[in-house]
């Protein structure tokens, strides 16, 4: 058995055991951004409140 062979096994293992994680598609991209937009605009909301605080 040579090194080609392991890998070429590990790598078709790995395929396999991963195949299910092609269901979700983009779903887990889209929920990353919106979260990041989401945090954006809370923590610009929080920037604004501290600036309307800080220059009264």
């Amino acid at each position: 058995m040579s090194s080609f062979d392991f890998f070429w096994g590990l790598g078709d293992f790995l395929q396999w055991m991963l195949s299910p994680l092609d269901s979700i598609g983009n779903v887990f991209n889209y929920a990353c951004i919106a979260l990041g937009f989401v945090g954006l605009f809370i923590w610009l909301k929080m920037q604004n409140d501290y600036n309307k605080e800080e220059f009264k």
